[in-house]
């Protein structure tokens, strides 16, 4: 069986669900608005990996403007909102940019994660992610939603590939 350390070997695309990723999973709610918040260190490793070539996707049920400015500003190549079958999302990102699922990195928390999960390289998920998710995944990260789990597979990935602390990370 191949380790999931292998495995990322052949990683070029990150795909993220947002909340219980990037977030804790926590909402709160104002009159007119939802707070979430987002750890600034999974902010520069997507930065980071956007400027080092790799492909990056959001798909999310969510429908937050505010989150996909974000996410877009960091370098993240798409964003997908208001998606409930992630499955056909996913494969419609694989066919427009010629990704095969063994160069993929997923992470998601919960059940609507599960179809992409099962077909992606590399499943993964954050320490908290619901029972169901973690049964199912390759590598589930040490961090929670919205406290690095996100940088930590981003860094992973780049240590295996010799790509983390390039002389690129010091430019900006």
């Amino acid at each position: 069986m191949i380790s999931y350390k292998q495995k990322l070997n052949h990683i070029s695309t990150f795909i993220f669900d947002v909340d219980g990723v990037f977030t804790d999973g926590k909402v709160y709610l104002l009159k007119d608005d939802n707070f979430r918040a987002f750890n600034s260190k999974d902010g520069y490793a997507l930065q980071y990996a956007s400027k080092m070539g790799y492909k990056i996707f959001i798909i999310t049920g969510g429908h937050s403007e505010e989150v996909m400015e974000r996410l877009l500003g960091l370098g993240v190549t798409e964003v997908h909102l208001r998606t409930h079958n992630k499955l056909n999302c996913y494969n419609d990102i694989l066919e427009r940019f010629n990704i095969q699922d063994s160069e993929v990195l997923y992470m998601g928390d919960d059940i609507p994660d599960i179809p992409v999960l099962k077909r992606v390289g590399l499943s993964s998920c954050p320490q908290d992610a619901v029972s169901d998710i973690k049964s199912i995944v390759d590598y589930q990260s040490p961090y929670n939603g919205g406290q690095t789990c996100v940088r930590d597979v981003i860094e992973q990935t780049m240590r295996v590939q010799g790509k983390w602390l390039s002389d690129l990370a010091f430019e900006w």
